[in-house]
């Protein structure tokens, strides 16, 4: 498994492109900048499968109309009940301060428990984690025990809950209950900063003692 991080937007936010041995790609929140990540995407001789959404908010979504355009590919995910952060996105954007953006729509939801997505030879399992918003999702890579979360847990801290639809107790039970049950080796990429892994925060994180 191939993983470039790409920081995007003054968000900073962690695009994540991931790709097999034979090329097969996809694109996991692609929050802006759609110039520099098609770039990074052609430079690679990468075929995308596919453009992943872990939740609904501006700075993980916003280069992902473009990228569909450009590539012919669907956008998928997350569950359903981000939809209205998708109908908001004019909204986000004045709220934000990052960029005009129009609503749209994923072409596939992710509503399912434990769906696997296969890109290539990488098999990416979906897990539901509410809190942050209450339809974010993760992808779970079994085989390279990497996990994409978004805006659930940072190295030493969690996402924010007091946007509309958050929820801490939610939050909480997401990471304990679906992320430290698979072990202390699995690696955490997250939404913004640097990666850490599952044992880390169970040690460090002062949010989950």
């Amino acid at each position: 498994m191939n993983i470039d991080i790409i920081p995007v937007t003054s968000f900073q936010q962690n695009c994540s492109l991931i790709w097999d041995d034979r090329k097969n790609a996809a694109i996991i929140d692609p929050g802006g900048e759609p110039k520099k990540l098609i770039e990074k995407i052609e430079e690679n001789g990468l075929d995308l499968k596919m453009i992943l959404l872990t939740h609904g908010h501006l700075d993980h979504i916003g280069a992902a109309p473009a990228l569909k355009a450009h590539f012919g590919v669907d956008i998928i995910g997350p569950h359903e009940d981000d939809v209205f952060w998708f109908e908001n996105l004019p909204q986000q954007s004045a709220q934000f301060g990052l960029f005009e953006a129009n609503a749209f729509l994923p072409d596939m939801w992710l509503n399912r428990e434990n769906e696997v997505l296969e890109v290539g030879s990488l098999k990416l399992e979906v897990l539901h984690l509410p809190g942050h918003t209450p339809g974010h999702v993760g992808f779970f890579e079994h085989q390279n025990i990497v996990a994409f979360t978004g805006d659930v847990l940072f190295r030493n801290s969690i996402g924010r809950t007091d946007f509309p639809g958050g929820s801490y107790d939610d939050l909480i039970s997401s990471i304990k209950e679906k992320l430290f049950p698979l072990g202390d080796d699995w690696i955490i990429i997250p939404g913004h900063g640097p990666y850490t892994t599952i044992g880390a925060e169970k040690k460090t994180n002062p949010y989950l003692k």
